[in-house]
């Protein structure tokens, strides 16, 4: 039996950990899988002693971590100890690079003939470039999922190939037969309490704003747990500014509200990508505690921060971050957005072409058929 070890600790990493997984047994049966991770990579078949943690490991922000350092201390000495003793032939990185990249140079001291492999790649090319040659020191293979990644890996010696975004899979099944809804603004705070926190309230405020100058307008809230659902619900029962404005809150309903909505507010991150590919013109906002964003400042390098910008090389997407997020931009860009269908036609038709570098579908596959390679290179 083949042993391989993953590691994820968000739940965006415990969905790609899950479907690189259930391909890989595709390919063999003759595996078995261990590690940390989620839910969906706990009930593959062939995994064994699967510890369940990303709700514990899954913060952000330097402040939020730096509160759970023992915590993480502790799971990183448990990990090691794990792999010494199980003895994987290879071990499998998702992202999550705060502590995989540690993990990785950790093991290639203890390991070295163990096969590191990093799937998802952490994006050093935004914020410390520096660390690539490090990294190809520690890993044997770097699986990316945005084309521009694997001219700079490749650059440094590393092993990389592009395998494509596994959005383009997971989301083709959820598109439905929904039509856009007249005047429906979608927000969409974030899947964690501290998104949520920040986010949420300067959206209600900004949905005050917008319905004083257009009364027709309507706002439903994307909530992604049952915690998330009545966190919200209490912000919104708690604030005094809403008056009339109704907020209908919708759990676990995401991507249907982004099929029907006729513009929305994005917090940063996968969901960004995910409404571009349901066609939702939005803008992205960000915030974060100020020690953590003024860090930000100076170790992030990239124009934008949206992946649709990213990809397109230009803001596609209005980007609201930190101060400039208020309730005052984002009503001005929610009314914008609302009053103009060329404008949101227009959106829609460059955020279509910026995903279209993502390549077809099957990265999931494609990923595990380099991992396959890594492990079984006499095959």
């Amino acid at each position: 039996m083949t042993k391989i070890y993953l590691v994820a600790g968000e739940v965006s990493g415990d969905v790609h950990g899950g479907g690189l997984m259930r391909s890989l047994r595709q390919r063999s049966t003759d595996l078995i899988f261990s590690g940390l991770g989620g839910n969906k990579m706990c009930t593959v078949e062939g995994t064994e002693n699967m510890r369940n943690w990303v709700e514990e490991a899954g913060v952000v922000g330097l402040w939020e971590v730096l509160k759970k350092y023992r915590y993480f201390r502790a799971q990183f000495d448990r990990t090691l100890a794990e792999i010494d003793v199980w003895r994987p032939d290879a071990v499998i990185l998702i992202d999550y690079p705060g502590f995989n990249l540690r993990l990785a140079k950790a093991l290639r001291q203890r390991s070295p003939g163990v096969k590191i492999i990093y799937f998802i790649s952490p994006q050093v090319w935004a914020w410390n470039r520096r660390r690539i040659p490090e990294m190809a020191k520690m890993l044997d293979l770097m699986l990316c999922i945005f084309p521009f990644e694997k001219q700079l890996y490749q650059a440094s010696g590393l092993h990389t190939e592009f395998v494509g975004h596994p959005i383009i899979d997971n989301l083709g099944p959820e598109r439905g037969e929904f039509e856009r809804e007249e005047n429906l603004v979608g927000l969409f705070p974030g899947s964690r309490e501290r998104e949520v926190s920040k986010h949420f309230p300067d959206m209600l405020r900004a949905a005050v704003l917008a319905k004083e100058k257009m009364p027709e307008t309507r706002f439903a809230a994307a909530a992604a747990s049952v915690s998330m659902a009545r966190l919200m619900r209490k912000q919104v029962e708690a604030s005094p500014l809403l008056g009339g404005v109704d907020c209908e809150i919708l759990r676990k309903r995401t991507h249907e509200l982004m099929q029907r909505a006729t513009c929305a507010v994005v917090a940063s991150g996968t969901a960004t990508l995910e409404a571009a590919f349901f066609g939702l013109p939005y803008c992205l906002i960000y915030k974060v505690a100020w020690p953590t964003y003024l860090v930000g400042r100076l170790l992030i390098k990239v124009e934008h921060l949206g992946m649709v910008n990213i990809l397109a090389k230009k803001r596609l997407v209005k980007e609201f971050l930190q101060g400039e997020a208020t309730p005052e931009y984002i009503s001005n860009e929610i009314l914008r957005l609302l009053n103009s269908s060329e404008t949101r036609e227009e959106l829609q038709s460059e955020m279509s072409g910026a995903l279209e570098q993502l390549g077809g579908q099957g990265a999931y596959e494609r990923a595990a058929e380099a991992v396959m390679k890594a492990v079984f290179p006499a095959r």
